[in-house]
């Protein structure tokens, strides 16, 4: 137990026993409500496969840049960067801790020791960096955004009546997509021909009143 204290409290692990520290703290006040995991500090959206990335943060964007570009090399990207930073220090701190007890005990002189605490410490976050980013890929999926589909987008779209009629004050349809298909409050000018089943045009979005403006498939075209 001694040699242990004496590892996570002595140099070089103790480096990241202090990082350790503030990522303990973090996550508390997480949990607590006081700070946004998807949100706090520096924020990146990030695919390897794709041609640009988007960032943002507080600090000057070309250094976020490059981070960004670091995060996407080593694998890091697809979770919150709290997340990726978090699992970073945490298998640092293990593999330091390991080698602060077990290897350095091994070497002789106070100089040598300093030295080969210095190797360990980069050594440690070299070696972290495969483990995290094979550590954050069953994560991936828990963090995977879906844009929501807007209002407007819907426009110009064909969807099917759900409800027995139509008019200027009643009337759902649904419109396909991938997945599941969308259930969508819709009004039309009477008389119309609409009924359940029917297939209709969206024409517009009312933004006040949350519903679309939607005309008889067929009847529009015929126009």
């Amino acid at each position: 137990m001694g040699d242990f204290m004496g590892a996570v409290t002595g140099y070089p692990t103790a480096i990241y026993t202090v990082l350790l520290g503030v990522v303990v703290i973090y996550w508390v006040l997480a949990v607590l409500g006081m700070v946004d995991i998807e949100h706090a500090g520096i924020d990146l959206h990030l695919h390897a496969d794709a041609p640009h990335v988007h960032t943002h943060a507080d600090g000057d964007s070309s250094d976020i840049g490059h981070i960004a570009s670091y995060v996407v090399a080593f694998g890091l990207n697809g979770v919150p960067f709290s997340v990726a930073v978090s699992l970073l220090v945490l298998v640092s701190w293990t593999v330091c801790c390991l080698g602060g007890e077990w290897l350095l005990p091994l070497v002789p002189t106070m100089p040598l020791k300093l030295l080969a605490g210095t190797v360990l410490l980069v050594a440690s976050a070299v070696i972290a960096i495969p483990i995290t980013a094979v550590a954050i890929r069953p994560l991936r999926g828990l963090f995977v955004s879906h844009t929501a589909v807007s209002n407007a987008a819907l426009v110009g779209q064909v969807c099917r009546v759900v409800t027995g009629v139509v008019n200027e004050k009643d009337g759902r349809a649904e419109v396909a997509r991938r997945g599941a298909s969308l259930n969508i409050r819709v009004w039309a000018a009477v008389p119309n021909t609409l009924k359940r089943g029917s297939q209709a045009l969206i024409l517009e979005y009312d933004e006040v009143a949350g519903r679309y403006l939607v005309a008889a498939h067929d009847d529009h075209n015929a126009v």
